[in-house]
């Protein structure tokens, strides 16, 4: 998703209202019915503290994808020479691989990066030998990034309910093709990999009150859990479709840590812009998203 840097004043509901109507009206083809469920991820133990899992039973050239959910924004600890892609030593690629060592590992993922900027410039760091890849894409696709900004301060609900919903016609009619030609450029670079797709959790806990002043009433934040999974299950759509790719949903894993929850693994729109609104706290990249990543690659590890 776009990393947060600024909340914007809002527009008058009818100025976003037009604006959100020729979006739509540019969009090409109906809306296809809504996505079925995906697969569920087990949750760990609320509290647990996460296992160290053993190294790979063999050596991988493993390639990190993808966009900021990827590279750690959220973390606040960044790699300077990353620049702009703000990656972070404690997002789940890293410590992946600090877990597993791999023969090689390269961290392309970049805060803000699309479908276009995988196939762009990430690919590169694929070849022949690559034999593992893990990727996030497409929520800066949809706009979330801008579609959260607004609904953290419209002054209507009614501007973030539209706000959501062109996100999700978007991600229904225009994101699955976007994802289908990413996936086949993965494929093309790295013919013999495993690919792990990852998800987005749901962002926010709907307890009725927020300890956070700045975050979305209840309302706003079901919707935008709700466009969160349409996201994922377009993307999950797109995954099965593909040989040798698989989707690791990170939902379960971060239910009941959301923003507003009692111990959220999402920062919240509190956090400092530097930081890194709506992404994974470092509690969140490790207890969420390493740990289904080692749930799905646990074939593939040594026993202890």
């Amino acid at each position: 998703m776009v990393r947060i840097t600024e909340l914007p004043r809002v527009a008058e509901l009818g100025q976003v209202t037009a604006l959100l109507a020729g979006v739509i009206a540019a969009l090409a083809a109906a809306v296809p019915p809504a996505a079925a469920a995906t697969t569920a991820a087990t949750s760990p133990a609320d509290g647990a503290a996460r296992a160290q899992a053993p190294p790979m039973a063999r050596m991988v050239d493993y390639v990190a994808l993808g966009d900021s959910y990827s590279s750690g924004v959220g973390t606040g600890v960044y790699d300077p020479a990353s620049g702009n892609c703000a990656r972070s030593p404690l997002s789940y690629p890293p410590l992946w691989a600090s877990e597993h060592h791999p023969a090689t590992f390269r961290f392309v993922a970049c805060s803000g990066a699309t479908t276009g900027d995988v196939r762009g410039s990430q690919i590169t760091a694929l070849d022949s030998s690559t034999d593992l890849v893990t990727v996030t894409i497409g929520g800066n696709d949809a706009g979330f990034g801008p579609v959260l900004r607004t609904c953290t301060v419209a002054s209507s609900d009614n501007v973030c309910i539209a706000a959501v919903d062109a996100a999700e016609y978007f991600a229904r009619s225009e994101l699955p093709g976007r994802l289908a030609r990413t996936y086949a450029a993965i494929r093309a670079a790295a013919p013999r990999a495993r690919v792990i797709v990852l998800g987005y959790p749901r962002l926010f806990d709907l307890a009725p009150g927020c300890a956070d002043p700045l975050a979305p009433n209840l309302a706003r934040r079901t919707k935008l859990n709700e466009g969160a999974d349409v996201i994922d299950n377009v993307i999950y759509k797109a995954v099965v479709q593909q040989p040798g790719f698989e989707f690791v949903d990170v939902r379960g894993r971060f239910d009941g840590h959301g923003v507003c929850s009692a111990e959220p693994w999402i920062n919240g729109p509190s956090t400092p812009a530097a930081v890194g609104p709506y992404h994974p706290t470092q509690q969140g990249y490790r207890d969420g998203y390493l740990t289904a990543l080692d749930a799905t690659s646990a074939g593939d590890v040594a026993a202890a």
